[in-house]
């Protein structure tokens, strides 16, 4: 059963709140079928002593460029998703149909990539044909923009190459933000520390898998595209640990959620490894991992969406998403957030 809900326009953020923390937090009780209303900044005070944060500490590229395609003239936009070497990676061409195998797309300064096969039914491959950046990646911190979603409709501007970022972005690798990230500020991760609550960082490197729509009938048709991950010992020691005590581990979003419940399903604990995870989590599956979520509003027919229903009931999230509109919080990347226990 699909997710689905309506949501006028203005409902979704073009900017986040500044502060960071200054966005609204919902707090929902899965047990009690209940939601109020709070503040991200209050979250020190909403969560015990001895709970552990779960952070995805990816740090998006800037994986979006904006060029001609040489056949024809006319523009293309290219979103570079994942390398396969240093100068051929998978690319999302928008519109892509316009796009044969062979044709060249000149970016920015001198620089040509060549497109060539299928990789799937959405991506190919592009390698770099000439230009003065020896790789993607020099191409992309030079030249590239802020790959925001598609339903932020303004340009991209300057504020965006920060506040796209969460604070402890530090491995490079996502085209998206993991975006429940987005509230924490330095004070505030202090604050909770000073309270005794514990925070753990793994890395999953959001990519296309998390952001494609659900368009089959069947949700259970849907196959989501592998996305890479890290856990480290540190991390896994710290989790396991609390598990052993009994001790509640909250996931900060849904790539932190996939991360923690693949390794779990995996290995019947957390144990340090890297890899990469295609897991759909969908209503009916069985969490083990964590124990808490907090996660921001998502798209109607997303795979994100699926996953906090399975959390916490498709009845629920839809009553608590109903609540949010009713009381004009701001949805989406930018938007307002949850907290599921």
């Amino acid at each position: 059963m699909h997710f689905e809900y309506d949501l006028p326009k203005r409902f979704i953020a073009l900017e986040p709140a500044r502060p960071r923390d200054a966005s609204r937090l919902l707090v929902v009780d899965r047990a009690a079928h209940s939601w109020y209303d709070s503040w991200f900044r209050a979250l020190p005070h909403l969560l015990r002593p001895g709970d552990t944060l779960v952070l995805n500490n990816t740090k998006v590229l800037k994986a979006r460029m904006f060029g001609t395609l040489d056949r024809t003239g006319r523009p293309v936009e290219v979103l570079f998703v994942s390398p396969i070497r240093e100068d051929l990676w998978e690319v999302l061409l928008r519109p892509g149909r316009r796009v044969r195998m062979g044709d060249r797309v000149s970016l920015g300064s001198g620089c040509q990539i060549v497109v060539g096969d299928r990789r799937g039914d959405i991506l190919r491959e592009a390698v770099i044909l000439e230009g003065p950046h020896l790789s993607v990646s020099q191409l992309l911190h030079a030249e590239g923009t802020v790959p925001l979603p598609p339903y932020i409709q303004r340009p991209v501007n300057d504020r965006d190459a920060s506040e796209y970022q969460t604070v402890f972005a530090c491995r490079e690798g996502a085209i998206a933000a993991p975006t429940a990230g987005l509230h924490f500020t330095r004070p505030l991760l202090k604050t909770l520390g000073d309270r005794g609550i514990i925070t753990a960082e793994v890395t999953l490197h959001v990519g296309i898998g998390t952001f494609l729509p659900v368009r089959t009938e069947d949700p259970a048709q849907h196959v989501l595209q592998p996305e890479s991950y890290e856990i480290s010992e540190e991390t896994a020691h710290l989790l396991n640990t609390a598990n052993a005590e009994g001790r509640r581990i909250i996931a900060v979003g849904t790539t932190s959620t996939r991360a923690l419940e693949d390794v779990f399903e995996r290995h019947g604990r957390f144990a340090p490894g890297s890899g990469k995870t295609n897991l759909y989590i969908r209503p009916g599956y069985q969490f083990r991992a964590i124990d808490g979520l907090i996660t921001n509003f998502h798209l109607p027919r997303s795979t994100l969406a699926l996953l906090v229903a399975a959390f916490a009931s498709r009845e629920l999230v839809l009553d608590a998403y109903r609540h949010a509109v009713q009381a004009d919080y701001r949805f989406y990347s930018y938007g307002d957030c949850c907290l599921f226990f």
